[in-house]
Order: C-alpha cells, then sequence, then structure tokens
C-alpha cells in the first residue's frame, strides 16, 4: 500500500480497498461492505447528542499514565476529540497518523489540544502512539463511557456466541463487542458541546482541512 505524506486520507483509504480487494476473499470483502453500509443506513444525527449538552466531568487515563479530565482540557478554551476503534486498526492505523501530519500543527497554532480516545486500555494503546509517534493524547474511554453519552458506540451486527478465538473484546482487551463509530468531538468551557461529527463508514473520515474549517466556523 504505497501512500505519501502528501496524499488525502480518501486515497490512503482507497489505497486499502485495494489491497484488500487483492488479498481478501470475496466473503471477506462482503462482510467488511456489509457491516459499513448497516452503520451507515441507520444513522441518525439527530439521534447523537447535539450543540449545547453540557458533559459531565469525566477523566481518560492517558497512555503514558497522566490522567486528562475535560475540566482541565477545556478550562482555558476548546479541546477537540478523535474517537478511534483500537490500536491495532488498519483503518485508524491510517487516520491517526494523517491527522498527525495534517491537524495537528493546526490546532496547535489554535491553542487547542487534541485527544484520540478508545475503549482500549492504556497499556495496549501505547502500542499505536509509540507506533506513528503521535504527538497528541492517545486516551482510554473506559467502557465507552462518552461515546455511549454521545450515542455513538456500536455493536457489530455478526456476534457468534460463544465468541471464538480472537473476538474483538479480546482484541481490544475490553471482553466487549462495543465499539465506537469514529467521530469528531469539539467540546467547549464548561463541557459544552460544541459540535460532534460521525463517520459511520470508517473508510470514509473527514479531510484536516474540513475539521480545521468547522472548528474556525464554531469558534467565529
Amino acid at each position: 500500500m504505497a501512500t505519501t505524506i502528501n496524499d488525502t486520507l480518501k486515497t490512503r483509504y482507497a489505497a486499502l480497498q485495494a489491497e484488500r480487494e487483492r488479498n481478501w476473499s470475496p466473503a471477506q470483502l462482503e462482510g467488511n461492505a456489509r457491516q459499513r453500509r448497516l452503520l451507515l443506513e441507520r444513522f441518525d444525527p439527530a439521534a447523537a447528542a447535539q450543540p449545547g449538552t453540557e458533559l459531565p466531568p469525566l477523566s481518560f487515563e492517558e497512555v503514558d499514565g497522566d490522567t486528562l479530565s475535560l475540566d482541565q482540557l477545556t478550562g482555558d478554551g476548546e479541546a477537540l476529540f478523535v474517537f478511534f476503534r483500537f490500536a491495532g486498526c488498519p483503518a485508524c492505523n491510517i487516520a491517526l497518523p494523517y491527522y498527525a501530519d495534517t491537524l495537528f500543527p493546526g490546532l496547535e497554532q489554535r491553542g487547542i489540544p487534541l485527544v484520540a480516545l478508545s475503549p482500549q486500555p492504556s497499556p495496549l494503546l501505547r502500542e499505536i502512539k509509540e507506533r506513528h509517534d503521535l504527538p497528541y493524547f492517545v486516551a482510554t474511554d473506559a467502557d465507552n463511557r462518552l461515546a455511549r453519552l454521545l450515542h455513538i458506540s456500536f455493536q457489530p451486527d455478526e456476534r457468534p456466541s460463544p465468541a471464538p478465538p480472537g473476538w474483538i473484546g479480546e482484541v481490544t482487551g475490553t471482553n466487549s463487542w462495543e465499539l465506537p463509530q469514529p467521530a469528531f468531538l469539539l467540546v467547549g468551557p464548561g463541557r459544552i458541546l460544541r459540535w460532534l461529527q460521525v463517520s459511520p463508514d470508517w473508510l470514509d473520515r473527514p479531510e484536516a482541512e474540513a475539521i480545521l474549517h468547522r472548528i474556525d466556523q464554531h469558534r467565529g
């Protein structure tokens, strides 16, 4: 999968899909496409948390051992959160370094901290931060607490019982099928939700330029 630092996120995901089409079975391809299609069809933006919502005083364990609280992160202004599934997720391993290169510098200029959240325990999440030398926070949304409050978590449609070896709860260390849908969340002072964008299809996530544009709209 050959990509360059100047490739858009869309281009990088197209390369991932092309690689899968070369190497995956038709059943694997259809199963992946079907789940993404169902999540997209079912997603109702009106059912997700809306701007103006006051979030509870949650805290998150960062992979380096610090505790990040919503109050601390938004004490001087906005904070941006990006939800991802888990450290071994191929699509997340494309998105997070892309955002490090293209989104994080613009956020730094605006004085906005960036926090990547996954339900995975922080010792397992450390892997993805170290692999890509991510310059922003990576932390655990334990039990999908914030994702549930935002109504952006989901469980795969196919959940065999008993769960087979290597099932998602084993991979993530959560013992649960539940995952967050990729999303961006902008929170302002007082823990007030300013903006939420959800990507039900995890291979269709926003470009950095679009995220910065939306942030500037809400700050203006």
